[in-house]
């Protein structure tokens, strides 16, 4: 006999507001990526930085508001919540790792023989 796992159902009265929370969530997700990357690679002023932050901020608290409505673990909200913080740090470690690569593979300028 196969386990049976028993989750709470969501109201269909909350259908909109958790279709409404995820799409923010998305929304600002590639908007703080957006935003950083740009910034980084020299396209908008370090100013922008501070909207992408404040986009990062909203769908922390958005991704966190829809895990309270559909109803998940305490575990799940904790996980989500640490994979936000994550999320915050990626693009400066990925901008970090290319110019320290290009810093270390700038001597070498022998071209390609083909």
């Amino acid at each position: 006999m196969e386990p049976l796992v028993v989750r709470p159902e969501i109201a269909v009265d909350q259908f909109l507001p958790i279709f409404i929370e995820s799409t923010l969530v998305l929304v600002f997700g590639v908007g703080y990526a957006a935003l950083i990357t740009l910034a980084k690679m020299g396209f908008f002023s370090k100013k922008w930085m501070n909207i992408g932050y404040l986009f990062w901020a909203l769908q922390t608290y958005c991704l966190y508001d829809l895990s309270i409505l559909i109803q998940s673990s305490h575990f799940t909200t904790k996980v989500l919540m640490v994979t936000m913080v994550a999320y915050l740090f990626i693009p400066h470690l990925y901008f970090y790792l290319i110019s320290e690569s290009e810093k270390r593979y700038e001597d070498i300028e022998t071209p390609i023989q083909p």
